[in-house]
C-alpha cells in the first residue's frame, strides 16, 4: 500500500493506521478479478477469507516447486570424448565420466565440462597466416651464428583434465611459450643449412619432444600431437643472397647427378672388362700350364725311351722335326754338299697337283696308277730322286 492511496490514515472516518483485514480484502479483490471472478454488490466476495492454514499450503507448494526445480539443474550431460570435473563449495571433489550425471545443485557443488579429444592449435612466430609474422617469436639464432624466421604450428590435447584445469591459468600461453623455448633450443643446436633444408623434419620431431617434457615437468595435463613447421628461411633482408646460395647448392646436386651417372656408366663396364681380361688370363695361365706338364710328361717318356735305344730316338726326332717343319713350307731350297746345284723343290705345285689329281682318281685304272706310278720323264721328279740318293750316300 503506497503513500498516495486513499486509504491510507483513515479508519472509521478518523485518522489511524490502515486495517488489515480490509486489505487483506482489497487483495483478494484484485486476485479474484485477475481470474475472472467478482465480488459482490457492497465490494465483498460471498466466501470468508482464507485462513492461515490455506495461505501454508500454498506456500508449502511453491516452495515444493522451486525445490524440485533447484534439484533439477543439478542434471547435467557427459559425451563420450569428455569428462566432468565437480567442485563443491570450489573444491574439486569428484570426476566423472561419460553419461548423465547428477550433482548438487548451486551453490553447494558446480560442474565443468572438459573436451579431452578437441584438438587445439597454438600458432609460434605467426598468427592466422604466416605473412602476420611475429618477429621477437620468430627470429632464432643457429648454431653457426646466423638468424632464421621459423614460423611453426603446434597441436595438442588434453590427457589430465584436473592437471589441466588447477595447474594452468593459461594453457594456451603455456604451450607457446614452452614451444618457443623448444625450438630455440634446438635450433641453437644445429647448423643453419640442416634447419632450412634437410633437416626440418628431425628439428620438428626434437622440438615436439622437448616440448612435451616441458609441459610434464610443469605437469600441466597437456598431450603434444603433432609440430608442423610452416615456414624456415632467412631473413627478409638477406633473403637474395641466401636464394643465390640456394641455386649454386641446386647446381652442386646436379652436378653431383651427372658425375654419379657417368660412373655408373662408366665404372660397370671397366669392372666388366677388367674381369674379362682376368679370365682370359686365367684361361691363359691353366692352358700354358698344361701345356708345360704335357711337354714335361712327354719328355719323360722320351728320355726314358731314349735311354733304351738312344739311335733310334735320334732318328725317329730328326725325322718328326722335319716332318714338322716342311708341313708347314711351299718351298725348299736345299744346298747339297757334294756340288754346286741348287735344287729347288715346288712343294705347292706339287701339292696342288696331288689336290687336282685326287678327286679324279676314282677308276682302278687312276688308282693303280697312284699306287705304282709309271716313270715320271719331270725334271722335278729327278732332281727329288738325286736328293734322296745323295742322303742315302752321306749317311754314316
Amino acid at each position: 500500500m503506497s503513500l498516495n492511496d486513499p486509504q491510507w490514515g483513515k479508519k472509521g472516518g478518523g485518522n489511524g493506521p490502515p486495517d488489515l483485514e480490509e486489505l487483506w480484502r482489497n487483495f483478494n479483490q484484485k486476485l479474484n478479478g485477475m481470474f475472472g471472478k467478482r465480488g459482490g454488490g457492497d465490494g465483498t466476495s460471498g466466501k470468508p477469507p482464507p485462513s492461515m492454514r490455506q495461505i501454508g499450503g500454498g506456500l508449502g507448494m511453491i516452495v515444493a516447486l522451486v525445490l524440485v526445480v533447484w534439484l533439477a539443474s543439478g542434471f547435467y550431460t557427459v559425451d563420450e570424448k569428455q569428462r566432468g570435473v565437480v567442485f563443491t563449495f570450489g573444491k574439486q571433489t569428484d570426476l566423472t565420466s561419460p553419461g548423465l550425471r547428477w550433482r548438487l545443485p548451486y551453490p553447494i557443488q558446480s560442474h565443468e565440462i572438459v573436451n579431452l579429444s578437441q584438438v587445439r592449435t597454438v600458432e609460434v612466430g605467426y598468427r592466422n597466416t604466416v605473412k602476420t609474422k611475429v618477429l621477437k617469436e620468430s627470429l632464432m639464432l643457429t648454431d653457426d651464428e646466423n638468424i632464421i624466421d621459423i614460423q611453426f604450428a603446434v597441436q595438442y590435447t588434453l590427457k589430465d583434465p584436473l592437471a589441466y584445469l588447477f595447474n594452468n591459468k593459461k594453457p594456451d600461453e603455456t604451450v607457446l611459450q614452452a614451444a618457443e623455448t623448444a625450438f630455440r633450443e634446438v635450433v641453437g643446436s644445429s647448423k643453419m643449412d640442416f634447419v632450412l633444408y634437410e633437416g626440418r623434419e628431425q628439428v620438428a620431431i626434437a622440438a615436439q619432444k622437448q616440448v612435451q617434457d616441458i609441459l610434464d615437468r610443469y605437469k600441466t595435463g597437456i598431450a603434444i600431437s603433432r609440430v608442423t613447421m610452416q615456414n624456415a628461411q632467412p631473413p627478409e633482408q638477406v633473403q637474395a643472397a641466401f636464394d643465390d646460395a640456394v641455386k649454386a647448392k641446386q647446381d652442386l646436386e646436379r652436378q653431383k647427378s651427372e658425375g654419379q651417372a657417368y660412373f655408373n656408366d662408366v665404372v660397370p663396364k671397366a669392372r666388366g672388362a677388367a674381369s674379362r681380361l682376368q679370365e682370359e688370363a686365367q684361361g691363359y695361365r691353366q692352358r700354358v700350364l698344361a701345356n708345360a706338364e704335357g711337354e714335361a710328361s712327354r719328355f719323360k717318356q722320351v728320355l726314358a725311351e731314349y735311354s733304351k735305344s738312344p739311335q733310334v730316338m735320334r732318328d725317329r726326332m730328326y725325322i718328326e722335326t722335319v716332318q714338322q717343319m716342311l708341313s708347314s713350307t711351299s718351298k725348299i731350297l736345299i744346298d747339297a754338299k757334294g756340288g754346286s746345284n741348287l735344287l729347288y723343290l715346288p712343294l705347292d705345285k706339287i701339292m696342288q697337283m696331288t689336290a687336282g689329281a685326287l678327286p679324279e682318281a676314282t677308276t682302278p685304272t687312276s688308282k693303280q696308277t697312284l699306287i705304282d706310278p709309271t716313270p715320271n720323264p719331270d725334271p722335278a721328279a729327278r732332281s727329288r730322286d738325286a736328293l734322296r740318293s745323295r742322303e742315302r750316300e752321306n749317311r754314316p
